[in-house]
């Protein structure tokens, strides 16, 4: 009998997940992304996976490595560009596609040779105010892209919204104005979708839309739900009981003894903790699945176990499968009951997580 945790990668999930971006923004083209190892579920899994793409979006110059060294070929973007002239060769010889968003970046093309000129996209900050060129300066970027010869033409733009996980939110309306008015004039391919944007914005979908968070069947708007965006989710994380102890009334249950049996009761542990990326403070009453039967955390996460409070399930027996997260319990409930939000969870999976993959 195994004991470990599982995340088990539904691929014809992923694979519905990508149709619904088509279907939202059937005009442009779709850069997926698949950075920080496609978000938990496996990076080249998923670029294997989803064909269809016309381009994968990754953070930095090692993951597109690890792509190309897996036999990936089509256009990858580097989202956090470079930070230094030696990796200017890589992206030239491995055909990458980097974010140019400073001043910086844009002396190192000017000073540097490569045997194959780089695709770049010029990324402007219009209101997310973490990466890219001021709307004011965009121009003159564009100007010194389009005379540096180790640049490829013509060049692409990008900007990123900072508040469209808010549905109608006024901001998300200043950041297109300003988008478009520091573009005014210049030609080149557009990219300002994210998931959220692609399902709520339909006016900024314009060449290139780049899903992330809904690709693996989350939900990307605030207190909204996979379910209602028909979505489906991508990892189902299970482990399985290990132990079945019943307790008396009045005693504490775990690491502070903070939580009393109120009666005479079953307790169930399962055999996932916050080494495997179960979120170490998840509260008292957060749900888990049981053949289908919601039943809640009880006591705090240890590093390799968690109790449960089996008295909606009493004749549950040791080996009994337990879901966490998934297919009937979605992450985003999960998340909002540890105090955070969806991506963490699935990018914090830890390597001793086995995982498997389906096709449902």
């Amino acid at each position: 009998m195994t004991r470990s945790a599982q995340a088990r990668i539904d691929l014809s999930a992923l694979r519905h997940n990508f149709q619904r971006v088509r279907q939202s923004a059937p005009t442009s083209r779709v850069l997926a992304v698949i950075k920080a190892n496609g978000y938990g579920h496996g990076m080249v899994r998923v670029a294997q996976a989803l064909d269809d793409a016309d381009a994968f979006a990754v953070a930095r110059l090692d993951e597109a490595l690890t792509l190309r060294n897996a036999g990936v070929d089509k256009p990858i973007v580097l989202l956090e560009g470079f930070c230094a002239a030696d990796e200017l060769t890589a992206l030239a010889q491995h055909g990458l596609e980097p974010v140019v968003h400073n001043d910086f970046q844009i002396a190192l093309l000017e000073q540097t040779r490569t045997v194959n000129p780089i695709s770049v996209w010029l990324k402007i900050d219009t209101g997310m105010h973490r990466l890219g060129i001021a709307p004011d300066n965009a121009a003159a970027a564009w100007s010194r892209l389009q005379a540096c010869g180790t640049v490829a033409k013509p060049i692409r733009f990008m900007t990123h919204f900072a508040n469209s996980d808010l549905r109608g939110d006024a901001r998300n309306a200043a950041q297109i104005a300003k988008f478009t008015a520091a573009l005014d004039g210049q030609q080149g391919e557009r990219s300002s979708a994210n998931s959220a944007a692609i399902l709520s914005l339909p006016e900024t979908h314009a060449d290139w839309v780049r899903p992330g968070i809904m690709l693996y069947g989350v939900s990307p708007f605030t207190n909204g739900s996979a379910q209602d965006e028909n979505l489906r989710p991508v990892m189902t994380l299970t482990t399985q009981l290990i132990a079945v102890n019943q307790h008396r009334k009045g005693d504490a249950i775990g690491y502070g003894g903070e939580w009393v049996c109120p009666e005479d009761m079953p307790v169930g542990v399962a055999a996932i903790g916050y080494g495997d990326g179960y979120p170490r403070h998840a509260r008292a009453g957060t749900p888990v699945l049981i053949d289908g039967v919601r039943v809640p955390l009880i006591g705090r996460v240890s590093m390799d176990m968690i109790t449960l409070d089996l008295r909606a399930r009493p004749d549950t027996q040791i080996g009994t499968p337990v879901v966490l997260w998934g297919e009937g319990l979605p992450v985003e409930e999960i998340a909002e009951c540890a105090g955070t939000i969806s991506y963490q969870l699935l990018c914090g999976v830890t390597l001793r997580v086995a995982v498997s993959v389906t096709e449902s």
